[in-house]
C-alpha cells in the first residue's frame, strides 16, 4: 500500500472521529445544562435519580457504555441490530457520558456564583429564567472554560474507542493498516493527526477563554 493510499484511508477515518465528536457535544452540553438542572432540583426524586444517573455514567468506563448501548437492544428487547445502528450507538454513549462529565461542571459553575446576584435579579423584577440566561449564564460560562476545554479535548482522543463496537474512525483503520503491513506508520500518521486535531481545539478553546476575559 502506498503512502498516499493509506494517508487518504486515514483522512476517511479521520472525518469519521471528527463526526463523532461534533455530534457528541451537540447532544452532549445541552444535554448537561438539562442534568444540571435536574441535579439541582428542589424535587428529591428528580435530583437523586439525576445523582445516580452521573455516578453511574463516571463510575463505570465508556467502552462498557458503549456495548451496553450497542447490544442492550438484542439481548434486553429482542431488537434485531442492524450495522447502522453502529454509529448510532456511538453517538447515544457518548452524549449520556459526557452530558454526565459536562452537568457536573455546570453545577459548579452556577454554585459559583454569588446568592446576592440572585437576589439583585429578583429585586429588579427579573424572572428565574432572565436571571439565569441575562446575569447568571454569562458569568458561568466564563467559569467553566478550562474544565470544559479539558472534557473537549479528552473526547478526542476518547473517539477512538469507537473500534470497541467496529466503527471504522481514525484509530481502527490506523489498527488494520497496520496489522497488514506490519509496520507502525499508521500509528505514528494516526498520532499526528490526534495531536493536529487537539492543537486546533486547544488553540481554539483558548482563543474563546480569552475574548470572555474581563481582564486583558
Amino acid at each position: 500500500m502506498s503512502f498516499s493510499v493509506m494517508l487518504a484511508q486515514l483522512v476517511q477515518g479521520m472525518l469519521t472521529s471528527f463526526e463523532i465528536f461534533a455530534l457528541t457535544l451537540i447532544f452532549s452540553l445541552p444535554l448537561g445544562l438539562l442534568v444540571a438542572f435536574g441535579r439541582m432540583s428542589r424535587f428529591w426524586l428528580l435530583r437523586n435519580i439525576m445523582r445516580i444517573y452521573i455516578s453511574i455514567m463516571r463510575g463505570t468506563p465508556l467502552m462498557l457504555q458503549l456495548l451496553v448501548v450497542y447490544f442492550g437492544p438484542y439481548y434486553i428487547f429482542g431488537i434485531s441490530i442492524s450495522a447502522g445502528y453502529r454509529f448510532v450507538a456511538v453517538i447515544i454513549a457518548f452524549s449520556i457520558n459526557y452530558a454526565a462529565y459536562f452537568a457536573e461542571i455546570y453545577r459548579a459553575g452556577i454554585e459559583s456564583i454569588p446568592v446576592g446576584q440572585y437576589e439583585a435579579a429578583a429585586v429588579l423584577g427579573y424572572s428565574r429564567s432572565q436571571t439565569f440566561f441575562k446575569i447568571i449564564f454569562p458569568q458561568m460560562v466564563k467559569h467553566i472554560l478550562p474544565p470544559v476545554t479539558n472534557e473537549v479535548i479528552t473526547l478526542v482522543k476518547d473517539t477512538s474507542l469507537a473500534f470497541s463496537i467496529a466503527v471504522m474512525e481514525m484509530f481502527t483503520i490506523a489498527k488494520t493498516i497496520a496489522s497488514s503491513q506490519k509496520s507502525m506508520l499508521a500509528y505514528v500518521a494516526a498520532g499526528l493527526f490526534y495531536y493536529v486535531f487537539n492543537f486546533i481545539v486547544a488553540t481554539v478553546m483558548e482563543a474563546i477563554e480569552k475574548k470572555m476575559s474581563y481582564y486583558r
